[in-house]
């Protein structure tokens, strides 16, 4: 098969710290679990439970309070002890219920209840999945009935991509989620074309060093009312990006003949969870994770409860070698710093690492050397030293080409002086936009 990737820029690497592919370790339960009311990409979900009151495994406690916001759940029986806030390293604000484990489980442990959806009308699963909390798992955390709402409304044929493209090593959660839950995932995407109404063919979009993978992503897809096709994509990052994904399916689809329509790009937990939430009735209770670094003593993939301390999980997995230089939640391209080990595990956590120094992100800044290194890799194809220098200069000041960079990161991955160069243009964009 013909393999389709992105035309310029990008980069391939390898982290030997990362953790084995090969299969998930179950996490220990936590005795304290954290449950933040924001774990999507709007406001806080308005609290429905409060300090004193019994929860259940799976009970509602926070209700989605506008656009963006999704319902949130306990994921243990207990009793709320108190309310917290903090500010994450990026200055954003959070609330958050703590639950002290105490009572019985309703689902873990027990025999799944399975029920029927194939005589469910869109509308119907739309309201599951929001009644459930479900949120694009692999992103900023948008609700899903709400992207469901905007594609079910275009005037073309819709596509479903499932994207299982694995251009970066830490993305291994997904990729042992894929290989464990195969059929939550396929069946999961049969769902969702249900839901989107118009969707005409179903793409499963594969690393191309994954082929097995997506020849049974196909073969589990063949009996299925809609019609399923495998695109092998390359594996350079950033492959799974929605512009350089998309490119590559429209490259596909005018080689092949086939129109594709409008693209609804869903990561393999999302398709998941959509699974559990529709079929078994279950709010997003567990996370896979990526749990590595060069301080983490024993690297794993990690099935985690939402609401676990960060500090627990690392203990899981034998502590520290020693005092980590950098840790943060996600990709060491582009994670996000952590500052406080008592925050939670999330639904969109699927990475989690800490590092002792050398990786990406984790060296001293220093001067610019015009090497010229950031522009032979950027896939929009800018120069992220000139923006750079130029932002320095007049931060308030019009600087073209920042509205094209989508933040992959690749520039300051490359970069031998270290400097925040995509981290600086994107925070650019992002006044302009509030401007």
């Amino acid at each position: 098969m013909k393999v389709y990737s992105f035309p310029r820029g990008g980069l391939s690497f390898e982290d030997p710290t990362v953790p084995p592919k090969s299969s998930s370790v179950v996490a220990f339960l936590p005795p304290l679990s954290v449950i933040p009311l924001i774990q999507h990409s709007g406001g806080r979900a308005h609290p429905v439970a409060g300090v004193g009151d019994l929860v259940k495994e799976g009970m509602l406690v926070g209700r989605a309070s506008g656009p963006g916001s999704a319902n949130v759940h306990a994921t243990v029986p207990g009793r709320i002890i108190r309310m917290v806030s903090w500010k994450n390293s990026e200055g954003f604000s959070n609330d958050a219920l703590v639950i002290r484990m105490e009572g019985g489980f309703e689902r873990l442990g027990k025999r799944e209840e399975i029920f029927p959806w194939t005589s469910l009308g869109t509308y119907d699963i739309q309201r599951i999945i929001a009644e459930h909390g479900v949120v694009e798992m692999e992103g900023s955390g948008r609700p899903l009935a709400e992207m469901i709402s905007v594609f079910r409304n275009a005037p073309e044929p819709l596509s479903l991509v499932v994207r299982c493209v694995f251009d970066d090593p830490w993305l291994a959660a997904d990729y042992v989620l894929c290989r464990e839950r195969l059929k939550a995932v396929v069946e999961g995407s049969f769902i969702m074309a249900r839901a989107g109404g118009r969707v005409s063919c179903i793409v499963f979009a594969v690393s191309h060093e994954e082929r097995e993978l997506g020849e049974a992503l196909l073969a589990e897809a063949g009996q299925g009312e809609i019609p399923a096709v495998l695109v092998l994509a390359g594996s350079r990052y950033p492959q799974r990006n929605q512009r350089e994904l998309e490119m590559v399916l429209r490259n596909y689809g005018k080689k092949e003949g086939v129109e594709l329509g409008s693209l609804l790009i869903l990561g393999p937990a999302t398709l998941a969870a959509v699974h559990d939430a529709v079929k078994l009735k279950k709010p997003i209770l567990d996370r896979y994770v990526a749990v590595g670094g060069s301080a983490v003593r024993t690297p794993q993939v990690m099935k985690v409860r939402i609401g676990t301390r960060i500090r627990e999980v690392f203990a899981e997995c034998g502590g520290f070698v020693d005092n980590p230089k950098r840790i943060a939640l996600g990709s060491p391209l582009l994670g996000r710093p952590v500052t406080n080990l008592d925050e939670p595990v999330i639904k969109t956590s699927y990475a989690l690492f800490a590092i002792l120094g050398g990786q990406a992100g984790g060296q001293t800044e220093r001067n610019c050397i015009s090497c010229g290194e950031c522009r032979g890799v950027c896939p929009v194809g800018l120069d992220p030293e000139e923006l750079y220098k130029k932002i320095l200069v007049s931060p308030d000041g019009e600087t073209g080409g920042v509205p094209e960079c989508h933040g992959c990161g690749c520039c300051e991955v490359v970069c031998p002086s270290c400097l925040p160069l995509s981290e600086l243009i994107l925070g650019k964009a992002r006044r302009r936009q509030n401007a």
